[in-house]
């Protein structure tokens, strides 16, 4: 027997990147998450109310994050945690799930841009260090939860209300002031370093086949005019067995007119009658 966890999430302000905060908002709702203590004696199992016995919490070997970043100008330049308005207009979009041992967890690439190899290289080194600093505020929020929660402090999505600790409630929209905002641009634009060379397109050897670094040619071409050949034998082979069918049918037809004019027998074999029917009486279905 194991037990079955199912865990929703509900967004309440989405003002882009929602992976990473989901991502975040899970792994801290799992390792926050207490399941009932049990004790199992041969076949039967005993399940502890909370009262009875403390719950006990997940067994979670480590915590992975995602850290997304938008690549804009063919990924000529990057950006860590997009807001929705510079999703519009990115290029293409690299997510790294990370756990704080630098192991990567998955990779999901999407957008119209070709990422090279140094490039997703640099998004990795920068992950190791954002995963580092998010696992180390996760510990010590759940820490001091657990601390609170000792001490007989009640915390929840009530309780979160009317302290303001829910982001959606805290922040009043503000204006942004967008007067320096071309000199910013210039300024971090001079002082970043581009990749040395950027594909637009990719290397296309075959038509229907891409190739993205180094490597052979693919020789799908020719498996290509294989299939050609072998769908011109599968047609020719079609069309003969039609021609023999057709040929089938002719005879049977010709068959058919010669026994035209003889008179045919038909016989019930529940009654065990004989009728003979004239040619001129035979249904059109008969023939």
């Amino acid at each position: 027997q194991v037990w079955q966890i199912r865990l929703d999430m509900h967004l309440l302000n989405h003002d882009g990147n929602i992976t990473d905060a989901a991502s975040i908002a899970g792994i801290v709702a799992l390792c926050h998450f207490r399941r009932p203590d049990v004790s199992v004696q041969g076949e039967e199992v005993t399940v502890y109310t909370p009262e009875e016995r403390d719950p006990v919490p997940l067994s979670i070997h480590h915590m992975p994050i995602c850290v997304s970043f938008a690549f804009f100008h063919q990924g000529t330049y990057l950006l860590v945690d997009p807001t929705e308005r510079e999703e519009r207009v990115m290029d293409g979009l690299l997510v790294i799930a990370m756990n704080k041992h630098h192991e990567i967890c998955t990779i999901q690439s999407s957008g119209v841009v070709m990422l090279l190899q140094d490039q997703i290289l640099r998004c990795s080194k920068i992950t190791a260090v954002k995963v580092a600093e998010i696992t180390e505020l996760i510990q010590k929020a759940l820490e001091n939860d657990q601390k609170a929660r000792k001490e007989g402090g009640k915390f929840g999505f009530a309780e979160s209300i009317p302290n303001q600790r829910i982001t959606a409630f805290k922040m009043e929209s503000a204006a942004v002031d967008t007067n320096d905002v071309e000199e910013q641009a210039g300024e971090i634009i001079a002082k970043a370093d581009p990749p040395s060379e950027v594909f637009a397109s990719p290397v296309v050897h075959t038509p229907g086949t891409a190739q993205i670094g180094e490597g052979i040619e693919s020789s799908w071409g020719d498996l290509e005019e294989s299939e050609k050949e072998e769908a011109a034998e599968e047609e020719g082979e079609s069309e003969a067995a039609a021609f023999e069918c057709e040929k089938v049918e002719t005879e049977d037809t010709s068959t058919l007119k010669e026994t035209k004019n003889e008179p045919i027998v038909l016989s019930d074999s529940e009654e065990e009658e004989v009728v003979i029917l004239e040619p001129q009486e035979l249904p059109r279905k008969t023939r």
